[in-house]
């Protein structure tokens, strides 16, 4: 009988230890990795509740929540004081109506928006043919810059064939009508694989028309490809390679948008459109030698997006030039209502405003940084001196207020949280990079990031939101080095201010493109295109092509 009593309670003491899979000293090992430190007492009376947290957690994994299931708290950049402005002007483009054909066909890849939407309108070249002149191009170069996931060949043909039908009926919907383009594969296109740059989701289709596409179809333009993306929108490297700057195909375009800048560049669509969470946009657009626009958070729904980090994915425009890429934003931005973090607002670009109308700073404290006066950044700033315009020197926050890396602890969070099932389900193995610090680890580190610190990490970007906007209220534009000064780029994802950038010229050791950035005022889009677009008529370096692409 006591031999009996004693299985007894070793079965039940199996049974309880197999249910507490959690020991206390768990809980004391786990606290080092938050910076925390429990007494003994402490770790005794939290045990019962970290158990009830992990039997909740189980019952939260038995639901599955795809990644386009949203957060319910909204981010939006807007802070106290700041007025938006609704009332939509009617743009009065300038464009050279008497644009002709080029002698070399060729050259037709590397027109603008603005041309080529002035040879559609005046029917000298039709739609289905200019559709099929960069489903050729794209045909002809795409795998040398491993930057197409698909072509989107019979609805390229289909759109462009009603184009011209409307054309022809007197119907024109305006400078996008009849205008190809690509998308990056993270946008959902009834009919079509949305891969998302990944091996596990590289037969995925989605039976959605993104909010951008529908805007898009809306204006006219043609979806002729959907381009590269890395793996879930990291870097460059997909599941079918590593996309290419065409400046220099030994080396990458940069990511994650990397397809779309790589594409533009090469003259393979006119223009594309791409997304930032962290530099997305503007990286691939800087390395590369386009004009990417990085939009005020919000700008523009994201609705049939994929979703990485929900407070910090942004669409906007890739394009070859300020001009083309006023033209797409004015054609896209908005909301559906669905994305509510999404806001309409006014974009009253004037293409011919006088440059002497904005008020343009400067960030000093990023320039004094930059030693060597020669380089191109520099030179940036001598341009505008020539134009007459007086620079205000603006200390830009930086360490004073970016002391902690908050942006790290937040796209962790929520990107771990968008591909839960990712990690939950081992199907991260599936993904082609597996580095330390590529989404696998990435996500996996990222379950360890406490609650708390992802709470704290919002205040503290509350309160960068406010500096950011406090210091750039003097002015319209500011001046920036897109690269290696200062958390620029970090700091403006997180507060939602809108920023482009544009080629400067060549770096001296790599010969690859450098590039300098306009940061806005939020929805102030207006102002730096205008600043970018008067830059560019100064220097031209906007029309310099790789020769490898010209023919």
């Amino acid at each position: 009988m006591k031999i009996y009593s004693i299985l007894i309670a070793l079965l039940m003491g199996l049974q309880s230890y197999a249910q507490d899979t959690i020991a206390k000293n768990d809980i004391v090992s786990a606290a080092k990795l938050f910076d925390l430190k429990f007494t003994n007492k402490e770790v005794d009376t939290m045990y019962a509740g970290i158990k009830e947290n992990i039997t909740v957690y189980k019952n939260m994994h038995q639901t599955n929540l795809s990644n386009s299931i949203p957060m319910s708290n909204w981010q939006s950049p807007i802070v106290p004081g700041l007025q938006i402005n609704t009332k939509q002007n009617k743009i009065k483009w300038s464009f050279n109506k008497n644009i002709t054909l080029p002698t070399n066909r060729a050259d037709l890849a590397f027109y603008s928006v603005a041309d080529l939407s002035v040879l559609i309108k005046t029917k000298k070249i039709s739609s289905l043919e200019l559709t099929q002149f960069f489903i050729d191009r794209i045909k002809q170069y795409g795998d040398s810059l491993q930057c197409v996931i698909s072509i989107t060949e019979s609805i390229a043909l289909e759109q462009a064939k009603a184009a011209d039908a409307e054309l022809a009926s007197g119907k024109y919907r305006g400078p996008l009508h009849g205008i190809p383009y690509g998308l990056k594969d993270l946008f959902a296109v009834n009919g079509t694989k949305t891969t998302w740059g990944a091996a596990p989701y590289k037969d995925q289709v989605i039976a959605e028309d993104a909010y951008v596409y529908n805007r898009l179809k809306e204006a006219g333009a043609i979806l002729v490809a959907k381009f590269t993306l890395g793996s879930l929108a990291m870097g460059d490297y997909w599941f079918g390679g590593r996309t290419k700057n065409p400046w220099n195909l030994k080396t990458g375009s940069s990511g994650s948008s990397a397809g779309s800048a790589s594409a533009t560049v090469a003259g393979l669509v006119p223009f594309a459109i791409g997304t930032e969470t962290w530099g997305s946009i503007i990286s691939p657009s800087s390395t590369c030698g386009a004009t990417g626009l990085r939009p005020t958070f919000g700008s523009i729904s994201r609705t049939g997006a994929m979703a990485l980090s929900w407070s910090l994915d942004k669409i906007g425009p890739i394009c070859r030039s300020a001009e083309d890429a006023a033209i797409v934003f004015s054609l896209i931005h908005g909301t559906d209502g669905l994305d509510l973090s999404a806001v309409n607002t006014a974009f009253n670009y004037e293409p011919n405003a006088p440059i002497k109308k904005l008020k343009i700073g400067f960030a000093k404290n990023y320039f004094d940084q930059i030693r060597d006066t020669s380089r191109n950044e520099w030179k940036v700033l001598a341009a505008f001196k020539e134009m007459g315009v007086e620079l205000i020197p603006i200390e830009f926050p930086d360490t004073a207020v970016y002391k902690a890396n908050i942006m790290d602890v937040i796209i962790s969070a929520e990107s771990a949280a968008a591909f839960d099932g990712l990690t939950r389900l081992n199907i991260d193995d599936e993904l082609t990079r597996q580095g330390p610090f590529d989404w696998p680890n990435s996500f996996r580190v990222s379950r360890l990031v406490p609650a708390v610190e992802y709470v704290n990490a919002n205040r503290m970007r509350y309160l960068l939101q406010q500096k950011v906007h406090a210091a750039l209220q003097g002015i319209d534009v500011l001046i920036c080095p897109t690269r290696g000064s200062g958390n620029q780029s970090a700091i403006t994802n997180l507060t939602g201010q809108p920023v482009v950038c544009t080629p400067t010229g060549f770096d001296k050791r790599s010969g690859l493109p450098t590039s300098i950035s306009f940061i806005g005022n939020l929805y102030n889009e207006a102002a730096i295109l205008l600043a970018a677009k008067y830059y560019q008529q100064a220097t031209d370096w906007e029309t310099m092509h790789p020769p490898a692409f010209l023919k």
